[in-house]
């Protein structure tokens, strides 16, 4: 009925548009409060001459407009008071009294009580304050009626004012109930459209991490695929053009068809890369024999003797195969570019659940791991991010002149699925 009437002691959204709803919705009721007000004036002035008159008249209207301007003025009020609320409605009280009691017209006993009724009702949560509210009010009637008419006329009236003070109240809690619904009908719509705006930007977010993540994955199958294949392929080569210089062509010839080999396995390697790209994870190979095929390929390129211990008994799942063999390929190939090493130990086994790889050399080390990761050279971060989306870890040891040691560990629990954010 008012903004006032229709607010809650409870904060949050809905309350709020319950109270903006409840706002445009109180113009309504002053505007009809206001309008019967104005009716009762001149119906009292029509009836009693003697009220037109200057003084009494004067003193009606002061009467009338400081009644009416307390209705307009009760959207100033501080919410959640009820104190001061019943200081408001007394004062009102005691006006419409004042008011009753001066034009003397059953009439208006009615027309001025039944808003301070239905205000009570509206404004007050609780119950036991708004039933005392509306029981003060029809005794209030009551002996107005009385005052007015005598006891012989409270059983007609009676009839009347009853039925219309329960319509009142009806009419209020109906009116409440309105604006609420409408209050939260509006509250819902905003949040949904704020849950939509959420979610649009969550899922550009997902987006970007998903285009941040696949070019991720392409630099390592790149990397593991072609830049793998063809540092091999240098190695291969600049050994064949060595022998050349020396004159053992034989040896030369040799090492060329191994790099003819080379080549034709590397672009099966990219085939299947690419096909991995358009599909998804490759097939699954078998790790063991994945392993010792790198290990060949790394002798036979380089010269340099490879040691296997292989006894992996249980299961391993593919996507942890997968990146244990790339892991142990490109280990290999950092040996063969910068380690200067005579002699390669390569061991896997599982245990206790997980899947234990060591790359271990001979050569000349390095001081500080961070040298390893210079612009250029992402092996390490393919090994370290290939381990990480396997759901283990990878730790290198290495001083100068004493060699490297790769060690990794891999879940062997469950196949682990490729995230779409590194």
């Amino acid at each position: 009925m008012t903004e006032k009437i229709n607010r809650s002691q409870a904060d949050g959204p809905i309350h709020e548009q319950t109270e903006v709803q409840a706002g445009r919705e109180s113009w309504l009721f002053l505007l009809v409060v206001s309008a019967v007000l104005v009716g009762l004036y001149v119906y009292a002035l029509y009836l009693n001459p003697a009220l037109r008159e200057p003084p009494e008249l004067l003193v009606l209207s002061g009467l009338m407009l400081l009644h009416m301007g307390l209705y307009w003025g009760m959207l100033w009020l501080p919410p959640y008071q009820n104190r001061s609320w019943i200081i408001y409605l007394a004062v009102q009280t005691l006006l419409a009294t004042a008011i009753v009691l001066y034009t003397r017209n059953p009439a208006v006993v009615f027309g001025l009580y039944a808003p301070l009724i239905g205000l009570s009702v509206g404004v007050f949560r609780d119950r036991r304050l708004a039933a005392g509210a509306v029981v003060i009010y029809l005794g209030l009637i009551a002996a107005a009626m009385v005052t007015l008419e005598g006891t012989e006329s409270l059983v007609d009236s009676a009839i009347f004012i009853i039925p219309m003070v329960v319509f009142v109240i009806i009419y209020v809690v109906l009116f409440n109930r309105q604006v609420e619904a409408r209050a939260q009908a509006t509250a819902l719509l905003e949040e949904l459209e704020v849950a939509h705006q959420e979610l649009a930007s969550y899922a550009a977010q997902v987006e970007d991490l998903t285009v941040a993540a696949e070019r991720q994955r392409m630099a390592r199958e790149l990397h593991d695929t072609l830049a793998q294949g063809l540092a091999g392929l240098i190695l291969q080569l600049e050994a064949a053009d060595a022998h050349l210089e020396q004159g053992r062509a034989d040896r030369a010839r040799e090492i060329v068809g191994q790099a003819m080999s080379r080549a034709r396995a590397t672009l099966v390697d990219a085939r299947r890369a690419i096909d991995d790209l358009r599909r998804g994870p490759g097939v699954s190979t078998d790790l063991e024999e994945g392993i010792r095929v790198e290990a060949e390929r790394f002798s036979r390129s380089t010269g340099i003797h490879c040691d296997l211990e292989i006894a992996i008994q249980s299961q391993v799942p593919e996507l942890v195969g997968e990146h244990a063999q790339r892991i142990v390929a490109e280990a290999l190939t950092n040996i063969a570019r910068h380690a200067e090493a005579d002699r390669v130990w390569v061991s896997a086994g599982d245990r206790e659940g997980r899947l234990e790889i060591e790359v271990r050399d001979d050569g000349k080390g390095f001081a500080k791991e961070a040298g390893s990761t210079a612009s250029g050279h992402y092996g390490v971060i393919g090994m370290r991010e290939r381990a990480r989306l396997a759901g283990g870890t990878m730790a290198i040891q290495s001083r100068t002149g004493e060699g490297t040691s790769i060690e990794v560990s891999l879940p062997l629990a469950q196949e682990v699925p490729e995230p779409d954010a590194a």
